[in-house]
């Protein structure tokens, strides 16, 4: 349709396109014509640069047409189109799509749909849902009830006393369930099962930096909380502290250097106490035994009186024992 040749008078009614070009934006905003498109018999729109801020590469698009064997040329619609360089917005994605680990804070709502793959029913082999679970209406008319009401009333005898009714056909399954804790509506499924470990070994997996690094396996630590199930087999919780995945699921095949078993830390050494000898005096000499005349090396006074002029007194070169 845009290849055909443009009527030559649309083509030159440049000027009324640009007039209601000009009506449609801000003043001002208008920029140098850009060229002219055939859309039809007659019918040609007018491109014509935007200085609107923001809008880089758009144009604004003025066709106009006239009618068959008329000479007066009419404008049919002003509109702001992007260009084939213009700056454009990402291309939309649902809410469902675009959400990430992560993106839900306090008091967001995540629903799940009811077809979710991740979760499949609670309990098979018949009868209602449990009349207190926490499910939509359908629900309820899948599994034939009209509501909880109906469900609730199902429990109720209306025999006559004396006489003693069996188990009653409706809500007993899901009244056995509840007592026993599989009262929830819809648990993990095999699917969601496998995501789940095939996301937890991603994290804290054998094939991660820290488990390459490390001196042994989670399934030897004394930290690892085992879990309950058929994911106990695999899967553990670390309570340590000290490691990056204190809190989280691991996979047994993990490891860091907090292992409970990785090196038992030396204790500190502690000097031995000092041992006094109390039975024994050493010998300390005072001098040289000259009794000189007392120089400061050999301990004497410079009167000519030494301290070990006493020492000579008893007959030895060394002090007195005590």
């Amino acid at each position: 349709m845009r290849g055909r040749t443009p009527d030559r008078l649309c083509a030159e009614a440049v000027e009324l396109a640009r007039e209601a070009a000009r009506e449609a934006a801000h003043p001002g905003r208008i920029g140098d014509h850009l060229g002219a498109v055939a859309e039809g018999d007659r019918v040609v729109t007018h491109f014509f640069a935007c200085l609107e801020p923001g809008y880089r590469g758009w144009r604004w698009a003025a066709t106009v047409a006239r009618a068959s064997r008329a000479r007066v040329v009419t404008v049919d619609e002003t509109v702001l189109l992007p260009g084939p360089d213009a700056l454009l917005a990402p291309e939309w994605v649902p809410w469902s799509e675009r959400l990430r680990p992560g993106d839900l804070g306090p008091g967001d709502l995540l629903p799940t749909e009811a077809d979710d793959l991740r979760l499949e029913p609670g309990y098979t082999g018949g009868g209602d849902p449990s009349p207190h679970a926490a499910v939509v209406e359908a629900a309820w008319e899948e599994a034939g009830a009209e509501g909880v009401a109906e469900a609730e009333d199902a429990d109720v005898s209306t025999n006559e006393p004396g006489e003693f009714p069996g188990v009653p056909a409706r809500g007993s399954i899901a009244a056995v369930v509840e007592e026993i804790g599989m009262g929830r509506p819809r648990v993990l499924s095999r699917y969601g099962l496998h995501a789940a470990a095939d996301r937890w070994e991603e994290a804290f997996g054998s094939k991660t930096p820290m488990a390459q690094a490390a001196p042994a396996s989670c399934e030897s630590c004394g930290f690892l909380v085992p879990m309950a199930g058929s994911l106990r087999q695999a899967f553990g919780v670390c309570a340590n502290e000290f490691s990056p995945a204190d809190g989280r699921v691991v996979s047994l095949a993990f490891g860091c250097g907090a292992h409970s078993e990785a090196a038992v830390m030396p204790r500190t050494p502690r000097p031995a106490p000092p041992v006094i000898d109390e039975t024994r005096v050493d010998d300390l000499p005072l001098g040289n035994g000259t009794g000189g005349s007392g120089s400061p090396g050999d301990g004497s006074s410079g009167d000519g009186s030494s301290r070990d002029g006493g020492a000579q007194a008893d007959g030895s070169g060394t002090a007195p024992r005590t």
